[in-house]
């Protein structure tokens, strides 16, 4: 492979591609700790719940194959695409390594997460960061900080939440969430948290929605005892059921962009459950999975960070 070519390196969580490998992968989410049979043993059960396990590894290959292949349509042979996880295999650094030993010319980094924090999209840029440092500290490195606002997202979500409420009762709440951090990340002035607010000011104005017609909530609390940010999407399904205006609620999970089990189970499982017990209708959007538009419009700010850098070679 000659040095002109760009490796590109496409991060996501991870997930256990099997129920026997759940253990391991939550352990490794727990830096090293592994879980007391109680949290193990729920854990299995949400993955039961959606199947065994999660569709997250397949959906995001998919993702990775629609970048690579619009890619190829701007730039034929210019970019190889690798998969990197967080918490699963391929790793991070299995990415980052394989690539420098193609020869490649520079390094982009995206992470398939809209919302900048450093406790999430900034952990992962700087494990590949510091990676191909180690590697070759010669080595080109870019990478895409954020993508909340691009407007093929945006009209993505839009678009869900346009079709959403057309089948919901007039008076339904909009709540557009994402995977709660520990307090403390936000405290620090992380801006995921601003984020997230503008990614659901921008639908709001596409759709129409008044201020009282939408707000945030967040999901997923990890199982700390630190605090996590809030207010959380069941008290908040909670709460709308007694103030005597609402009668659905749409969710519109803008912090994830495939099928996974924060989506399938937590919100599809326990939210809806929870409006059901509390008398709400309840619906939520789908998320992109591997959407043309929006895989297009990602290649799309690849390439114009990859012109952005300085010439290969030079």
């Amino acid at each position: 492979m000659n040095g002109g070519t760009v490796g590109v390196v496409v991060m996501a969580y991870g997930t256990p591609g099997r129920p026997e490998d759940i253990e391991a992968y939550y352990t490794h989410v727990r830096r090293g700790r592994p879980p007391t049979p109680e949290l193990l043993d729920e854990l299995t059960r949400r993955y039961q719940a959606i199947g065994g396990v999660s569709p997250l590894a397949e959906r995001t290959k998919a993702q990775a194959r629609m970048l690579h292949r619009m890619l190829q349509d701007r730039a034929p042979d210019r970019y190889v695409v690798e998969i990197g996880l967080k918490h699963a295999e391929p790793f991070i650094e299995e990415a980052v390594e394989h690539l420098v030993g193609l020869g490649v010319g520079r390094l982009l980094g995206l992470v398939l997460a809209p919302h900048f924090s450093a406790a999430s999209v900034g952990e992962y840029l700087g494990r590949m960061r510091t990676h191909a440092g180690l590697l070759d500290p010669s080595l080109p490195v870019g990478a895409i900080d954020s993508w909340h606002v691009e407007p093929a997202y945006v009209g993505f979500l839009s678009d869900q939440v346009a079709t959403g409420l057309s089948t919901m009762p007039r008076a339904t709440k909009v709540l557009f969430t994402a995977h709660s951090l520990p307090q403390r990340v936000i405290d620090g002035g992380d801006p995921y948290p601003a984020q997230l607010r503008a990614t659901g000011e921008a639908v709001a104005r596409q759709v129409g929605l008044d201020t009282t017609d939408w707000a945030l909530a967040w999901q997923s609390a990890g199982r700390s005892p630190e605090p996590w940010v809030g207010p959380d999407i069941l008290q908040v399904i909670r709460d709308l059921a007694t103030d005597g205006r609402t009668g659905g609620v749409l969710v519109c999970p803008c912090g994830f962009v495939s099928d996974h089990l924060e989506v399938l189970y937590d919100l599809d499982i326990e939210a809806a459950r929870i409006a059901e017990q509390v008398g709400l209708a309840f619906t939520r959007t789908r998320v992109p999975n591997d959407d043309t538009l929006v895989m297009a419009a990602l290649a799309e700010r690849l390439i114009a960070e990859d012109d952005s850098l300085s010439p290969i070679g030079s």
